[in-house]
């Protein structure tokens, strides 16, 4: 007999079953968040209480755009988390009836004034899933042309290139932190280093 729902457990990888939930509680509200409390009893018996933030479940794009093979379109924005400018990579919410891929060239063209002939889905990435159940699709985009459209932030982002091969440099820079920009990049500079000895082994 083969057991496919995993929340009973998988006998073959070891891994315990899920949590009940026992209980769920609203703790607080605000414009765009929720914190919720959760009552979880274990398969081991054991009992606590997790609390996760919640918000906007509709999705987001982070997007690795590409003036040209070398280099990558980075953002100024101001982040209150920190009280400070940082350094990253365009992003935003998917709005409703848009897909991932539409998403990403509207921001792109809100954000850096630039859109995209093809884009391509690259990676998924989460940020402290212990805490909250935030996505983020990570798009590769390349043969960008000028557009600009109107876009929902305070004050214009000042738009930076830096050379994908230079990212050692970019992480001993103060305002460059984010640890998904971070990743996103690496996974692009690996794959795009991949295709391109690939296409060089092609050609031998």
């Amino acid at each position: 007999m083969s057991i496919n729902n995993q929340s009973s457990g998988d006998s073959l990888t070891g891994y315990p079953r899920k949590p009940q939930i026992l209980a769920r509680q609203s703790v607080a509200r605000s414009r765009l968040f929720h914190i919720e409390s959760l009552d979880l009893r274990f398969s081991n018996g054991e009992e606590r209480q997790f609390e996760r933030l919640t918000g906007a479940d509709r999705g987001a794009v982070m997007i690795i755009a590409m003036p040209d093979p070398e280099h990558v379109l980075l953002i100024r924005e101001y982040a209150a988390g920190f009280e400070d400018y940082v350094l990253t990579l365009p992003k935003g919410l998917v709005d409703p009836g848009e897909d991932i891929v539409t998403a990403a060239n509207r921001e792109l063209m809100e954000e850096c004034g630039f859109g995209a002939h093809c884009i391509e889905p690259l990676v998924e990435l989460s940020l402290a899933p212990n805490y909250m159940r935030h996505r983020m699709q990570v798009l590769l985009a390349t043969d960008l042309y000028p557009k600009r459209l109107p876009g929902d932030e305070p004050e214009p982002l000042i738009v930076e290139t830096h050379a994908l091969e230079e990212l050692p440099a970019l992480l001993l820079r103060e305002d460059f932190h984010e640890a998904r920009a971070i990743a996103a990049l690496y996974i692009a500079r690996d794959k795009l280093r991949e295709e391109k000895r690939d296409n060089t082994m092609g050609l031998l």
